[in-house]
């Protein structure tokens, strides 16, 4: 298992995310297909949605399984998700597919931490349906319920989510585009104390999320001189996720007298913000992390979580790839995305085991784990950014390092990347967070 990592970190502009809503079930057996213009511009792509017919495996298809939260409480990371892989599928076929082969996606639900019994039945569906990758999932708790089965089995797994260090070089067949806890962590701790904050409560739920996450931002806190007044490792002040009504977790934060508190929780956070606000506590000096930093417009009264900050690991898509996703969206969930938090890294997941597929010359999940950190550019391969130009390469026979909308660096000995951004967000009057600024972070 890795450990918290040393990080380096570079400023950079970008834009911004809001939020998005539950997704649809995306397993029916027939594709469709349209030119789209987006909600946030227009684009001349014709956008197919290949879902998976009943008996397309691996063997004559390069079949991409989804396990990604349709319900739960992350279900709002659903639709950007499903967007990134149904894009990706989409322009595989469109540049010729896997060596001929046609690419289709089967998405399942992962549901979340609170009932593992979903993500288990969808893992045991997906590996009956033998496919050549699984995307997912977006939580390292259910991940860890079922990366086991998946390799067990031989499929690799590839989260375009998951952050837990825990996760870090855990199977051969377990990958992430998403940047494990140690980057996160470092960039929300720097933050925290870059604001001059010294004395931080921790709001945490019991999940290997947030305990993970918890660990590594309170390492950088006590760093750079700061101490951890509540809810640090060890004390016990967890809660369990899940959990409604926080009135006496809050009563004890702010007992201890911290100058900030960090809330790591997911749907729990719409409970634990109004409880901060009756209680009188500045919500300016709070913070939140990839789990809770979302749009909560309609969950709070204006003004609630002004001043508030949270971090997203992923670069901002530019507003071309944005257009794509919609595009897609539009086409295979039949509404725009209203938030893009991990589509790229859905996207950039689903590219790199299709040309791990193609540089191994078959379809299979064995192949696609043994390519897959090459085509990223751990052999330091000629860079390209689109799956045909990538293929053009291989097919001369080149070495490749593929750079996708994700900003992720090769991948590592540990099968995570070795450098990713974590976005910064700033909570405005109406609670939509607004991205300030990029941090470029490696390990």
């Amino acid at each position: 298992m890795a450990g918290t990592a040393a990080l380096g970190f570079v400023l950079t502009a970008c834009g911004s995310s809001d939020e998005s809503p539950d997704a649809k079930d995306s397993s029916s057996s027939s594709p469709s297909a349209s030119s789209s213009e987006s909600a946030s511009g227009s684009t001349d792509e014709t956008f197919t949605n290949d879902k998976c017919k009943s008996g397309q495996t691996s063997a004559d298809t390069f079949k991409v399984g989804g396990i990604l939260p349709l319900t739960g409480n992350l279900a709002y990371l659903g639709p950007p998700e499903i967007a990134g892989v149904g894009l990706a599928v989409s322009e595989i076929n469109a540049a010729g597919g896997v060596d001929g082969a046609k690419a289709c996606h089967d998405i399942q639900d992962s549901g979340d931490s609170t009932d593992m019994s979903i993500s288990t039945s969808s893992a045991g569906t997906l590996v009956a349906g033998k496919p050549s990758v699984v995307i997912g999932a977006a939580s390292s708790s259910v991940s860890l319920n079922v990366v086991d089965t998946f390799a067990d089995n031989k499929i690799v797994e590839v989260s375009p989510a998951n952050t837990a260090v825990d996760l870090s070089g855990y199977s051969p067949y377990y990958f992430r585009t998403a940047p494990p806890d140690g980057i996160q962590g470092n960039a929300l701790g720097t933050l925290i104390s870059t604001d001059g904050y010294t004395k931080v409560a921790f709001l945490v739920f019991n999940d290997t999320y947030g305990t993970g996450l918890r660990n590594a931002v309170q390492e950088t806190i006590e760093a750079a001189g700061g101490q951890v007044v509540y809810g640090g490792k060890g004390d016990g002040d967890e809660f369990p996720a899940g959990q409604t009504t926080f009135s006496s977790e809050v009563s004890g934060a702010l007992a201890a007298k911290p100058d900030a508190i960090v809330v790591l929780a997911f749907d729990e956070t719409k409970q634990i913000i109004p409880e901060l606000a009756s209680q009188g506590w500045d919500m300016s000096k709070v913070y939140l992390s990839d789990g809770n930093t979302a749009d909560y417009s309609k969950d709070f009264e204006p003004g609630t979580l002004e001043g508030a900050q949270g971090t997203i690991p992923g670069a901002d898509p530019d507003a071309t790839f944005k257009d794509r996703l919609n595009g897609w969206a539009e086409v295979g969930e039949g509404k725009p995305l209203s938030d893009y938090a991990y589509g790229a890294e859905s996207y950039d997941a689903t590219i790199l085991a299709a040309l791990a597929a193609v540089k191994g010359g078959d379809t299979s999940s064995e192949t696609i784990q043994q390519n897959f950190a090459d085509v990223s550019g751990a052999t330091d391969g000629e860079e390209c950014t689109s799956y045909a130009d990538c293929v053009a390469l291989l097919g001369d026979g080149k070495e490749i390092k593929y750079t996708g909308p994700s900003g992720i660096g090769p991948i590592d000995d540990q099968n995570d990347p070795s450098s990713a951004f974590v976005g910064i967000f700033k909570y405005n009057a109406d609670n939509k967070n607004e991205l300030s600024t990029s941090v470029e972070g490696s390990k």
